[in-house]
């Protein structure tokens, strides 16, 4: 596969080299600033102590910034089945957008197809397997949005780039703002903790506030059409559809 990559290194990650074998997973972020030069120059700022093994600028161009055998600082705190701090498993990339606070916008044609050609050269350089492609609001829930409800995930599953629901929209828009019962959401809850999503509340969230942002999350993730936080049948049948697919 060719694939082209420019690099522009960055001082912050950690000195000591993993193994391949220790990376598991892609996370993908936007990268939520003004603009892109902005974004590229925070990534290697050694005061922000933040980065990304890679930047995928609006017109496509791919910016190694870490290299992937050390860890960089993308994930923070973060969670997905049984794992933590998800920094020392997996490879970040980060998408030149500006995001929710400025204007969030669609994610450029260059930028798609450099994700689908980037995502599928890290996959099979490192055997990812294809349900350990993530978001970070998929692993920090509480905390992140990005890559957002704009990000290609459909597009991306059709390439072997992360998975998608088999469900017909027809059938999911029939059943979309339809209520659901109370023991229909420990199903659908049951089943975001079979996908990977960590369901155990902290202890500063109150109970509802925390399902409502994980709900968001899966939202952002597999229902972008509407997000409003609240589980209805569309939702319980795409957690349903993805829990037995991704075990």
């Amino acid at each position: 596969m060719s694939i082209r990559i420019s690099t522009n290194y960055s001082p912050n990650f950690n000195p000591k080299k993993r193994k391949v074998r220790q990376i598991k997973f892609i996370i993908f972020h936007y990268t939520g600033m003004k603009t892109e030069s902005d974004a590229l120059k925070r990534l290697t700022n050694i005061h922000s102590k933040v980065s990304s093994h890679y930047l995928v600028k609006n017109n496509g161009e791919i910016v190694n910034i870490v290299p992937d055998l050390y860890i960089a600082w993308h994930a923070g705190l973060s969670s997905w089945k049984n794992l933590e701090s998800l920094n020392k498993y997996s490879i970040g990339i980060e998408v030149s957008n500006s995001g929710h606070e400025y204007n969030y916008k669609q994610f450029s044609k260059k930028q798609n197809q450099s994700l689908k050609k980037l995502g599928q050269f890290l996959i099979k350089k490192y055997k990812i397997n294809k349900k350990n492609i993530l978001g970070h609001s998929d692993i920090a829930p509480t905390r992140k949005k990005d890559p957002g409800e704009k990000f290609p995930w459909k597009y991306l599953a059709k390439f072997g780039i992360g998975k998608w629901h088999s469900l017909l929209r027809k059938s999911l828009i029939k059943n979309r703002r339809k209520k659901i019962s109370s023991t229909d959401k420990k199903i659908f809850f049951n089943n975001l903790s079979r996908i990977g999503y960590s369901i155990k509340k902290p202890t500063k969230f109150k109970k509802d506030k925390f399902f409502n942002l994980i709900t968001v999350a899966f939202q952002r993730r597999f229902r972008q059409e509407l997000i409003n936080g609240k589980i209805d049948q569309e939702c319980l049948l795409i957690s349903q559809n993805l829990a037995k697919k991704l075990n």
